[in-house]
């Protein structure tokens, strides 16, 4: 211990604002004998709860480097990875608790690294959201590395589970719904998570689900690295995504991982053995042979394990497309399971605009520009699909993308119009270049029905669901 007397140690306590009750410390002091070694001051603070036990075992150590970082005080290590340590800490001047998270030493030197965890950061601060954890920022202080953000009282997932050892359908489904909303959200800003796992959702005192380290989010050298790194959940995101051949940062990997971590809120247990070997973490049979969760638990509610068993399907086309689908398939089951004050679509204040699309970059420029304008996206690459999901249910506007479902694009305008004319469903279809001729064809006599010929700025696009969606409210308005 590198205070040899308690006259030391108080210095150093005072200087570093370590103690909250500076007059406390002082009284403690003057309370020992005059004999009174170091230890029994610590021993005193620690009975009077002036200091916890993570501050006393690092003092006694000698290691008090990172006690105090940017004027926080660190108060108790709450979560522990190969990567950081999370620290719950209360900030000197207001004592208002706060979340730092710190990257570990060994990786301090490794620019690769620094860049990551500050990016972690970075991506934290630009994301906004109920069920997301806000990050307040990266600091560097001497060789440390450090993200601040906001403490979650109620501890994660894999806590919460332990206690609880399985949830009911609509409690599990709930706290999907809040994940899902996360990752819609982050996605509308072109951000995945990337490290979707239980001990990275936190349970806040008010019930709600919020997600936390977007730290592996996109970036492709990195990912790259990871595979050959300890960090253990970008090696099982590589194997599922060379596995079943879907490409690198994939946002459906994210919707496979959260699957997992439904799978275990239903049934108590993980659809795979859990195991610190790498080796078996690239195992690709790891994730293609789950076994069914109806098998686990056979009494499981159909609307639950349907959303389990799509999450979890190993062909990417075959899972929900984006979480905003996902977020749709939970409303309807949590409606269907009894949820007194399930929201769907038409309690959703934001205009749900259904698009029917299969190239990935039109859908991610169409999904970025209408959900930065206040729209509700939902993606489907099948027209079929969508069609029969009109039969179901009624977003404000379909959106239908000509060049990617060919000639047949005039009937399915005229089916779309047909299956939701007593829902007054407004339905636009943008022909190509190439596909102009058939605009004669469409002979639209329907005010809520819009025809567009490319090239189509996206403004123009956004007029035309506007001016439809006015005509519409027209309609539905009550009578005076």
């Amino acid at each position: 211990m590198p205070y040899r007397t308690p006259d030391q140690l108080v210095s150093f306590l005072l200087e570093r604002q370590l103690v909250d009750d500076d007059d406390k410390l002082l009284a403690l002091r003057d309370q020992l004998d005059s004999g009174a070694s170091t230890s029994e001051l610590l021993d005193e603070l620690e009975r009077s709860n002036l200091l916890t036990g993570y501050q006393l075992e690092r003092i006694r150590k000698g290691e008090t480097d990172v006690l105090v970082l940017g004027g926080c005080r660190l108060l108790y290590r709450n979560a522990s990875g190969s990567f950081a340590r999370v620290f719950r800490a209360s900030k000197v001047d207001t004592g208002e608790m706060i979340g730092v998270k710190v990257l570990r030493d060994r990786w301090a030197k490794d620019p690769d690294m620094v860049r990551l965890f500050h990016r972690e950061g970075e991506i934290g601060q630009r994301l906004k959201h109920r069920h997301i954890v806000p990050v307040y920022g990266a600091h560097v202080d001497g060789p440390t590395h450090y993200i601040t953000m906001e403490f979650v009282e109620g501890g994660n997932l894999r806590d919460f589970l332990r206690i609880r050892g399985r949830l009911q359908p609509l409690e599990a489904l709930r706290y999907l719904l809040d994940m899902a909303q996360a990752l819609e959200y982050a996605l509308g800003l072109g951000v995945t998570h990337r490290d979707l796992k239980m001990t990275n959702v936190l349970m806040g005192s008010d019930g709600a689900a919020r997600l936390i380290d977007f730290g592996l989010a996109a970036d492709d050298h990195l990912l790259t690295r990871l595979g050959t790194s300890d960090l253990q959940q970008a090696v099982e995101y590589t194997t599922l995504e060379r596995g079943c051949g879907s490409p690198p940062n994939d946002p459906r990997s994210d919707l496979f991982f959260l699957g997992v971590i439904l799978y275990e809120l239903l049934t108590g247990v993980s659809p795979y053995p859990r195991t610190r070997d790498r080796e078996e973490r690239k195992r690709f049979s790891r994730y293609r042979d789950v076994r069914p969760v109806t098998s686990v638990e056979p009494t499981l509610p159909t609307p639950a394990a349907e959303i389990v068993e799509r999450l979890l399907r190993i062909t990417p086309s075959e899972r929900f497309q984006s979480p905003t689908e996902l977020i749709t398939q939970i409303r309807s089951a949590l409606a269907v399971l009894g949820e007194p004050d399930a929201p769907d679509a038409g309690h959703n204040d934001a205009t749900t605009v259904l698009c029917v699309e299969e190239r990935r970059r039109q859908q991610d420029l169409l999904r970025e520009y209408l959900t930065k304008h206040g729209y509700r996206v939902l993606l489907v690459s099948d027209v079929e699909r969508a069609l029969n999901r009109l039969k179901l249910q009624s977003p404000d506007c379909v959106l239908l993308m000509a060049e990617s479902i060919g000639d047949r694009a005039v009937d399915d305008f005229r089916r779309a119009l047909s299956l939701g004319r007593d829902r007054f469903q407004v339905v636009v279809m943008i022909l190509g270049e190439e596909q102009s001729h058939l605009r004669d064809k469409v002979q639209n006599d329907n005010p809520l029905g819009r025809v567009l010929v490319q090239p189509v700025k996206l403004r123009d696009l956004r007029t035309a669901i506007a001016d439809a969606i006015e005509v519409r409210a027209r309609y539905t308005e009550p009578p005076a």
